[in-house]
């Protein structure tokens, strides 16, 4: 896939967010024009759609002006609930009411402009950059240099943010599902079973948790502010800031450990706020490694492989080596490579979450056209 990053064939690209549309264009995983923001007016469908159809246009304008070649495609996240293979955007949308109704925005936009329009749910779209050009390539390069005969095909991504968002990657492909809906914010909370989730994952559980253990009900306290805390530049209750930040992870922990289990892949976590990943990854890896038991008593391992950070040196040296060792092949004088310690680990995003979808979305769509060639 590598061969991206010398491709000559630019895509557009859309960053939609409730406020702004911020339109943009890629050739060969750069971006090659100034970005493009202009209002969303999401509550509109009239006036979104206009606001969409005049972002790409002038996106094309500008390349043209650049002596840029024509766009081949329109590729972008966008939220759901969506039949993304279709092109479809509806159902509740927080963000965009107008949308709601079912709006067939791909095939509309493709009829316009007269090319291929891939549209997918954003965590998918940071999976699938960071599986092909970020974290999954970095490690398995990694390992090459030190020696090992691990490589790892399956990436699970996960954003932190406002939202809980997962993305799949399994053998090379990218895993939309058969209802374009998996999904894991709605997984019960590990604390609180009646709760999703997300709600003990998302910046609103840093910011409710925060309060709850320092007693400050400052609602402008944001967990840039809370990180700040923690480490002395800003005034408040440091071990509350620490607790805050660990929640989550611990929380965030628990739904990785299903995904993990089911998918035995490595995880990829984005998001602004992995800015503070040093507080939240411990509580993840607490969560990951923690065990569980039988009815009868027995002790299991949470997730039945040993889990690393990756980010760590150290741990990332014994995730290269493992634990191999030569066995006998049985009743000869020949010996085979037995390394019987499965392992996965975590790692932060290599790209940003920003850019790994924005990635994601330019080689997605490459990768679609090139299946029908």
């Amino acid at each position: 896939m590598q061969y991206y990053r010398n491709d000559n064939r630019v895509v557009m690209t859309l960053d939609a967010g409730g406020t702004n549309l911020v339109f943009g264009a890629i050739k060969s995983c750069e971006y090659i024009v100034e970005p493009i923001s202009l209002p969303s007016h999401a509550d509109s469908l009239e006036r979104c759609l206009k606001t969409i159809v005049q972002g790409f246009s002038e996106i094309k304008l500008a390349l043209i002006e650049k002596g840029e070649p024509g766009p081949v495609a329109i590729s972008f996240a966008f939220p759901g609930p969506a039949d993304y293979p279709n092109g479809i955007i509806g159902g509740f949308l927080p963000n965009f009411p107008c949308f709601r109704d079912g709006v067939a925005l791909g095939p509309y936009l493709s009829k316009l402009f007269g090319i291929p329009v891939y549209i997918n749910n954003d965590g998918d779209l940071f999976t699938y950059g960071e599986a092909l050009v970020g974290a999954l390539p970095e490690i398995n390069s990694k390992l090459k240099e030190k020696g090992s005969t691990k490589q790892y095909r399956n990436l699970i991504g996960y954003t932190l943010g406002t939202g809980f968002g997962i993305g799949t990657f399994i053998r090379g492909e990218l895993n939309r599902g058969d209802n374009s809906c998996v999904e894991t914010f709605c997984l019960p909370h590990p604390f609180n079973k009646d709760v999703i989730v997300e709600d003990g994952v998302a910046i609103r559980a840093v910011k409710r948790v925060y309060a709850e253990k320092s007693g400050i009900n400052d609602p402008s306290l944001e967990p840039k502010d809370i990180s700040d805390i923690y480490y002395g530049r800003k005034d408040g209750d440091k071990e509350a800031a620490r607790l805050a930040f660990y929640e989550l992870g611990r929380v965030a922990g628990e739904a990785m450990a299903t995904a993990a289990t089911i998918i035995d892949g490595l995880i990829v976590i984005g998001g602004g706020i992995m800015n503070s990943s040093e507080l939240i990854v411990p509580g993840i890896l607490d969560s990951m490694r923690s065990k569980i038991r039988t009815l009868s008593g027995e002790e299991l391992d949470r997730v039945q492989m040993k889990v690393y950070n990756l980010d760590d040196e150290t741990e990332f040296d014994a995730f290269a080596k493992g634990e191999a060792r030569e066995i006998n092949i049985f009743g000869m004088d020949e010996t085979v490579v037995y390394d019987p310690q499965k392992r996965i680990g975590i790692i932060k995003s290599r790209l940003g979450a920003s850019k790994a979808i924005s990635l994601g979305a330019y080689v997605f769509a490459l990768s679609q056209i090139d299946r029908t060639l």
